[in-house]
């Protein structure tokens, strides 16, 4: 059993919240995994810095996600935990990272980021997010 920590950023700049696009067309939030010595909200800032371009601030912790997939070889069961993190900015330039296979970074209205995410756990950290902004 293979096990991953991972950690990223709900980026709000006024009503809009930091996507990204992949090469496959998935809308996604900034993240990426934990490097040694490093604690969980250095890597959802680095991450979402990396990612996107984009200086945040941590505002609060939003909770974790635990889901599991297969390696890319296919043989291994990796567990993953992802940490969020309720952030916000004062720059709207982002640039995505095209090495880590991004080709788009939008702020997005906080009325359609729900429907753009594409993956289940995203989506819930999105939910939980906006409630503690008070928009749900």
């Amino acid at each position: 059993m293979l096990q991953e920590v991972s950690a990223g950023g709900v980026v709000v700049f006024g009503n809009t919240i930091l996507l990204l696009k992949k090469f496959n067309g998935d809308w996604v939030l900034p993240k990426g995994r934990v490097k040694q010595n490093e604690n969980i909200e250095a890597t959802a800032l680095r991450e979402v810095y990396e990612e996107s371009g984009i200086r945040a601030e941590i505002i609060t912790y939003i909770g974790k996600v635990n889901y599991r997939y297969r390696n890319i070889k296919g043989d291994r069961i990796v567990y993953k935990t992802v940490h969020w993190y309720l952030m916000k900015t004062d720059c709207i330039r982002s640039i995505p990272q095209k090495r880590e296979g991004f080709v788009e970074a939008r702020f997005v209205h906080m009325d359609r980021v729900l429907d753009l995410v594409k993956y289940k756990d995203e989506k819930q950290i999105l939910d939980r997010a906006l409630k503690m902004i008070g928009l749900k």
